[in-house]
């Protein structure tokens, strides 16, 4: 992860206004409303969410595409990663930014407003939202494969789900965090 972090700058995923604060351990503005999280919490995040080379990871909530791209880094080649992001402007932003670091298995695309998410076939290994709902969102719980695991901000505290073999889903509370509300339906 650390190595992921080091590969892949977050000075390249931000807006030329504030690149020279990409150092600093605080949330930046990406405008429209969105900021792009801290490095320590994305370390944070990245560390519970523990992805693995050839999984499929669904990022909900990808910004400047700087989460969609570590998460590339982190699965390779055989993997596949795909951001979401509702605010047009960002869509457009985190794709340039995202298509000058070549990893094809890596695309950000226009979340569906109307749904949580997206379906994949026997579900996605792993989904990490960066954005803020007022409860664990179970359609997104539902869009895991068994073995799966889901990191995601439920209000100010970070939440870990993991489904076993089963299908079960269990969730773990893990530190108090800020971030941006998560917009449109949880269900």
């Amino acid at each position: 992860m650390t190595d992921a972090l080091r590969a892949v700058p977050r000075r390249d995923f931000l807006p030329a206004a504030v690149r020279g604060r990409a150092d600093e351990d605080v949330a930046l503005p990406l405008g429209h409303g969105q900021t792009g999280s801290q490095p320590t919490t994305v370390a944070a995040m990245l560390r519970l969410l523990d992805v693995r080379p050839g999984q499929h990871v669904l990022d909900v909530g990808s910004g400047s595409g700087w989460t969609t791209a570590l998460l590339a880094h982190l699965v390779g080649p055989g993997g596949e990663v795909l951001g979401l992001e509702l605010e047009p402007a960002l869509v457009a932003f985190g794709r340039s930014n995202l298509a000058g670091r070549h990893a094809a298995w890596a695309r950000v695309e226009a979340a569906d407003p109307t749904r949580l998410g997206r379906e994949r076939p026997g579900g996605w290994d792993r989904i990490l939202a960066s954005a803020s709902p007022d409860e664990l969102p179970q359609a997104l719980v539902r869009q895991l494969a068994p073995g799966g695991r889901l990191v995601v901000p439920v209000r100010t505290t970070m939440v870990l789900v993991v489904v076993d073999a089963e299908g079960r889903a269990h969730a773990s509370e893990h530190g108090s965090y800020v971030f941006v509300p998560l917009r449109g339906p949880l269900d």
